[in-house]
């Protein structure tokens, strides 16, 4: 299947490039024929990324996230996540005064946000540079609003993250296989 036939089937679902983003960005990291070979693979995997050429910081799509679970490095660690779990809900400011405290020497660290005026602090157990994903799963139920929520595409340590209706999901496996896509477990 064509790139561009894949990425318009995935716009569909509710996963579009996001704005400004180009065929030829995808194709600056990857060559066509791996997109194509095994269609929506690739593809899926390459949405949750960042364009891989300055400027930096551009994301190939507004509802996706490629999490590498293996990113704890110490202090702002957490928030990023919360930043990045935030910033595909298409609401940015859904946690605010996030603040985290990451000592992985000492295997201490927590994770404090605001939500709905609310203010929320969790543990985090310190696994080496490995996520909670307890407390990602709690950043994730504070997130999920309306009919949409977070599903997972699993690739080894990392995941892809995606947001989307049950609906859309549905389809995304039954366009893509059985198994491509299922909510995040907690």
């Amino acid at each position: 299947m064509l790139l561009e036939d894949q990425l318009d089937r995935l716009a569909e679902l509710g996963l579009p490039l996001a704005a400004d983003r180009t065929v030829d960005e995808l194709l600056y990291s990857w060559p066509r024929e791996e997109y194509e070979r095994k269609p929506f693979d690739l593809l899926l995997f390459a949405l949750g990324c960042a364009v891989e050429e300055e400027p930096w910081e551009r994301w190939f799509c507004d509802r996706a996230w490629h999490f590498d679970t293996e990113c704890v490095r110490g202090p702002g660690s957490y928030v990023a996540i919360a930043r990045q779990l935030c910033r595909i809900t298409g609401l940015p400011d859904a946690l605010s005064d996030v603040r985290d405290h990451v000592d992985l020497g000492e295997e201490e660290a927590w994770i404090e946000y605001t939500a709905n005026g609310r203010r929320n602090s969790w543990p985090i157990d310190v696994h080496d540079d490995w996520a909670d994903l307890m407390v990602v799963g709690c950043l994730i139920d504070e997130l999920e609003h309306g009919e949409r929520r977070f599903y997972v595409r699993h690739n080894g340590q990392a995941m892809t993250l995606l947001f989307l209706d049950d609906d859309a999901a549905t389809r995304l496996n039954a366009l893509a296989g059985e198994r491509t896509v299922a909510p995040f477990p907690g």
